[in-house]
């Protein structure tokens, strides 16, 4: 890959996302990097974000956009289903890209990004920016150290995503399958399941139970439990919902060295003095159980920048080399355990995130987008174009 002195960037979609990150970037909050063009759809968007960067050039398409010569990097933040095909017109024509999560709606259309993005051997990113968090960097060094022994259960809560109705009314593209593709898991839920592969590794099949509007008028997903099940023994609960008040986020890792618990932003560890399985050969009461401290690990607290320290990791690499934090390649792997907790729950069964059947959930898919509620005042796009968040 070329390296360049700086990294020219294009953000395609200037909704929530694509208006912060232009704003970071502007700023001068990414050394190595300069805002160079904007791009979308919205009338109204284009007035306020040309008269925001007067000297920043103004695209109405993605298309223009990556032709215009006047970017390196596409940040692609536009509505899910368009990530992919955007992401590959912009390799197609010699451009790195970083893509706003989840990398797609299914993994048929993701797997294609994929293979574009290797076929150009440019720069992939994708923004999982929870993994720069410290926490969660601390959790994976005490499983990839050895230091929690073999890993038992995983269980995840997290129902602290509680949404209003209004909320699922305030955009016509919110909670349908035709123009969100999902609810809770494609929207909410993205970085938690790409957090759960990058510490604990793929699951091999999952077995859902889901609910469709169960707490709104809406067709998508507002409840998951989601029971996974991996070759080497571990299992692992899944549990999510936008209808809880208060919510929860509890994750929970039973080792043989004891138990794990992150929550309200601390990392106890009820810590074995020996190994479970070493005290299970050498004790011969009838009852006991391993000696255990109670330890509160130590998480470095830092400035809370996370999309910016994406984006400064993706500069440095284009610039000086390095690997990224948050290679856009990975971006399948959550969103598989994304579409196998679908396809479970609209089956009935199993599901084999091996070899999961890419194309039949794509064609179930595409009949649950026939059939998605019509909503008045529906903004149609066009798939080589921006949309907004």
């Amino acid at each position: 890959m070329e390296k360049l002195k700086e990294v020219r960037v294009g953000i395609v979609g200037c909704g929530n996302m694509g208006s912060s990150h232009a704003g970071n970037i502007y700023a001068g909050k990414v050394p190595g990097m300069k805002l160079t063009a904007l791009c979308d759809i919205a009338e109204m968007r284009k007035e306020v974000m040309t008269k925001k960067y007067p000297d920043v050039a103004f695209f109405d398409t993605s298309a223009e956009l990556i032709r215009s010569g006047l970017v390196d990097l596409v940040v692609v933040a536009v509505p899910h289903y368009d990530h992919p095909t955007i992401a590959i017109d912009a390799f197609e024509n010699g451009l790195n890209v970083i893509t706003e999560k989840p990398a797609g709606v299914y993994t048929k259309q993701v797997l294609e990004m994929n293979e574009a993005a290797a076929k150009s051997g440019k720069l992939f990113g994708i923004m999982y920016n929870q993994r720069t968090r410290p926490i969660y960097q601390k959790v994976k060094e005490l499983i990839d150290s050895g230091e929690l022994g073999t890993i038992k259960r995983v269980q995840w809560t997290i129902t602290d995503w509680y949404r209003p109705q209004a909320y699922h009314d305030s955009c016509s593209w919110r909670s349908t399958w035709k123009d969100e593709g999902g609810g809770a898991l494609i929207n909410q839920n993205p970085h938690q399941l790409d957090l759960w592969q990058w510490l604990f590794g793929m699951p091999d099949k999952i077995m859902s139970h889901v609910s469709f509007g169960k707490y709104y008028d809406i067709e998508v997903e507002d409840d998951v439990t989601a029971f996974m099940q991996y070759d080497n023994g571990m299992t692992g609960v899944y549990i999510t919902s936008t209808g809880e008040a208060p919510g929860t986020n509890r994750l929970e890792i039973a080792c043989d060295m004891g138990r794990v618990v992150v929550e309200n932003e601390k990392i106890y560890f009820k810590r074995n003095t020996v190994s479970e399985r070493e005290f299970n050969k050498t004790f011969d009461g009838i009852f006991g159980s391993p000696e255990y401290w109670n330890c509160e690990i130590p998480v470095k607290e830092q400035e809370n920048v996370q999309h910016v320290d994406i984006f400064r990791n993706v500069a440095k690499v284009l610039i000086q080399g390095g690997e990224l934090i948050a290679p856009g390649y990975e971006g399948v792997n959550g969103l598989t355990i994304s579409n196998a907790i679908h396809y479970s729950a609209w089956t009935g069964g199993w599901a084999d995130c091996n070899n999961f059947p890419h194309e039949e959930f794509y064609n179930i898919l595409q009949d649950k987008i026939k059939n998605s509620k019509v909503v008045k005042n529906v903004v149609q796009r066009t798939t080589d174009t921006s949309g907004t968040y």
